[in-house]
């Protein structure tokens, strides 16, 4: 019996301690950050991914329409609900990108161009939010804007890209609290490493709107930058 009286004390005792820790984790993580802004402005690489269905009318192979890199600056506006979760807001203005057919039955050649304007949302989680280096992860959702396309394939008029495409979005980043680097620098501000894998799926269409080829240019967003905490 006094065995039986043990056992039950010690499993009562366990459950107690797993309780609160679990009650201390949970107020950790819900609890309120000292800022709940933070402003980063980040220039960024914008690594595309190649990725089209063939176009067996004009010659054209899986994967020959390319849309060339480009670096574009980036402003991303945070709100921490709490000090380890926050929202991402990323902005830029309107890009041109070139799009290039690198393989065709009548060779290779530009296409021309098209602009994009990409705002992306996402959701944080921050691991180390008191520490000089604070390290988080992110998902989200992306919707681009195509338009102003200018795209000529010689004997087919007309061509467009589809007007817009909604897709994921994953993050990984880090700040660095520049403070512990020199002592001489503001407390707020921050060295950004930002690393995101946007989702894409756009149409190449006809004049007469009918879809020609798949695109998937699913771009690596390499970014690094400053941001300010308020």
């Amino acid at each position: 019996m006094n065995k039986l009286k043990f056992g039950i004390f010690l499993a009562m005792a366990f459950f107690s301690i797993s309780v609160m820790a679990e009650s201390n984790y949970l107020k950790e993580i819900f609890s309120d950050p000292e800022k709940r802004w933070m402003v980063r402005l980040r220039a960024v690489y914008l690594q595309m991914d190649q990725r089209s269905d063939p176009i067996p009318t004009l010659g054209v192979p899986r994967d020959a329409i390319e849309i060339r890199d480009i670096f574009i600056p980036e402003l991303d506006i945070s709100f921490f609900f709490t000090k380890h979760i926050a929202a991402e807001l990323v902005l830029t203005y309107p890009q041109k990108q070139d799009l290039h057919f690198h393989n065709s039955a009548i060779g290779a050649f530009k296409s021309g161009s098209f602009k994009h304007l990409p705002p992306t949302l996402m959701l944080q989680y921050h691991f180390m939010p008191d520490s000089w280096f604070r390290p988080y992860i992110g998902g989200g959702v992306n919707y681009t804007f195509f338009f102003d396309e200018k795209i000529v394939v010689p004997g087919v008029t007309g061509l467009r890209l589809e007007t817009g495409s909604l897709g994921g979005a994953l993050q990984f980043g880090f700040d660095v609290k520049l403070k512990k680097i020199c002592s001489c620098i503001p407390d707020d501000l921050f060295l950004n490493a930002d690393l995101k894998k946007v989702f894409i799926d756009s149409k190449v269409k006809n004049g007469a709107g009918v879809t020609i080829s798949n695109l998937n240019p699913d771009p690596l967003v390499i970014g690094v930058g400053l941001g300010y905490r308020f």
